[in-house]
């Protein structure tokens, strides 16, 4: 029982971390601020972690597992280098919209506050996820349904898809699957 509720709170202190992160800031969110979100001393939250830096890459950590595990279980049930693609693009913008959307927020804009030996850590996380993105790119430019050039074209969504946390509202006119899917006809040929 006491392991369960360890892990418990370590996973709510993440979540806590990845609210107050993307809200005020990595840097303008103190410690204090992080065990009081969580309902514990300050001192309390080195018992979980060693640091703050070590609670913002265990933020970025879980944000790209989640999504690397989300498009993996997702694509297990899809045939075909279009549907694969689509199913990708709605994975991805579900978790930055969605679930995820505090996590991967901190992961895009506080990057520079990661120490270089996290960043390498996160770096090998984000690899795996674009690995994914590269194999499905590669099959559909196969396919004849994108053009050749995957790698720029994989950075340049990542680029329009990332973007889409500036702009876009759960009550607007697009749900996130019609999103997707007007995104996806943009690039098809």
């Amino acid at each position: 029982m006491q392991i369960i509720e360890e892990k418990s709170r370590r996973e709510a202190l993440i979540d806590a971390a990845s609210h107050l992160f993307r809200s005020k800031g990595y840097e303008r969110t103190s410690v204090r601020d992080l065990a009081q979100a969580v309902g514990m001393q300050s001192g309390s939250l080195f018992y979980h972690f060693r640091s703050k830096a070590e609670i913002l890459e265990a933020v970025m950590a879980q944000g790209v597992s989640d999504i690397t595990e989300n498009a993996r279980q997702a694509l297990q049930h899809v045939q075909g280098p279009k549907q694969r693609l689509s199913t990708l693009m709605q994975v991805h913008l579900a978790a930055l919209l969605g679930s995820s959307q505090n996590a991967l927020e901190v992961l895009l804009y506080e990057w520079d506050s990661l120490e270089p030996d996290a960043r390498e850590r996160i770096v090998r996380l984000r690899d795996e996820y674009e690995k994914i993105w590269q194999q499905i790119l590669d099959e559909a430019a196969q396919a004849g349904l994108i053009p050749d050039d995957t790698t720029l074209l994989r950075k340049m969504l990542f680029g329009s898809l990332n973007w889409t946390v500036q702009w876009f509202r759960p009550s607007g006119n697009l749900s996130i699957e019609q999103l997707a899917d007007r995104m996806l006809r943009l690039i098809m040929r």
